[in-house]
This record gives C-alpha cells, sequence and structure tokens, in this order.
C-alpha cells in the first residue's frame, strides 16, 4: 500500500477534498478481519471548520467487504457506508480541551499533523464500520449431509419435520 499523507491544518484550511477507491487488498489490518481480500472501498476526505472555528476533516468511506459469518462459517458481503467528523487539535493537551468544550461523543478529536496518513483513517473508519461478530442477516440454508432429508421441508405436504423427530432418528431411537 502506498501512504497518502497530507499536512492535516492545510487541508483544512484550504478546505480542501480529495477522494477514490481502494482495494481492500490494500489494508493489511482490514484483510486480516475479512473472509478474503476481495471488494473495494469508495472514499471521500472534506477539509473545513467547524462551527467553532477548529479544523475539520469529514471522512466517508463506503464499499463491500466479505467477511465470514460468525453463525453459519460461510463468507457474506458486508456493506461498509460510514461516514465520520473528526476535529483536529495541535496536541494532546489542546485535544483534551476541545474534546471537553464540544461534548458530543458523534465527533471524535485527534491529533493534527503535517504527515496526517490518510490511508490508515480510511482503514480505521472500516474497521470501526464492520461489525465484532459479523452474521448474515439470514444464513443461508446449510444443514448436515446426514439430517438433510429428514431435517428439510416437504414440497409435497408443505409441512416441517420437528427438529426433536430428527434428533431421534440420528441417535438411533424409534
Amino acid at each position: 500500500m502506498q501512504a497518502f499523507v497530507i499536512d492535516a491544518f492545510t487541508f483544512c484550511r484550504l478546505e480542501e477534498q480529495r477522494s477514490g477507491s481502494i482495494p481492500v487488498a490494500d489494508f493489511p489490518r482490514l484483510t486480516e478481519e475479512s473472509a478474503n481480500t476481495a471488494g473495494v472501498l469508495n472514499w471521500t476526505l472534506l477539509g473545513g471548520k467547524d462551527k467553532l472555528g477548529h479544523a475539520e476533516l469529514v471522512l466517508t468511506v463506503t464499499g463491500s467487504v466479505n467477511l465470514m459469518c460468525q453463525r453459519c462459517l460461510t463468507p457474506f458481503a458486508f456493506e461498509i457506508d460510514s461516514e465520520s467528523v473528526l476535529i483536529l487539535a495541535k496536541n494532546e493537551e489542546n485535544a483534551d480541551e476541545i474534546d471537553a468544550l464540544l461534548e458530543d461523543d458523534e465527533v471524535d478529536v485527534v491529533v493534527g499533523s503535517k504527515t496526517f496518513d490518510v490511508f490508515a483513517l480510511i482503514e480505521d473508519e472500516a474497521l470501526l464500520a464492520i461489525p465484532q461478530s459479523p452474521k448474515h442477516a439470514v444464513c443461508p440454508d446449510v444443514t448436515l449431509a446426514s439430517a438433510d432429508s429428514t431435517a428439510r421441508v416437504d414440497a409435497e405436504s408443505s409441512e416441517k419435520v420437528s427438529p426433536f423427530a430428527v434428533l431421534k432418528k440420528i441417535s438411533g431411537r424409534t
């Protein structure tokens, strides 16, 4: 991954805007959390000032990442659609002062610099957007081979087989 570094305060003062697309494979920490390296993240970074005059970055990240479902252990595409507002501070003490002044949980205060790594910021945003325990909304039909024929809904009669009946057949009891 090639670094994309900006002078964060100049970027905000000049109200610059940048955007682009980066393959998931280019983000090492994100690929560790992903089922594979497929997918692309689209991003937009806007510089400006907040209502109190502090330097502000607005980062939007969208795209798709393949995650492993923790319920059925099959991969699925997870859509990222995230936006964060970052207020820039000159140092840690200044960051604490600004954070106390804002009292807004939706806005993060970070220490800005002349060598602000935008790729790391994009990767952080994507990592924060994915769930800690990813799961399908509804898992695909994954059944055990031995119970496959007895656990499925009988298409002709539309009658569900009791899970206890399936367990009884598997254990050998009649």
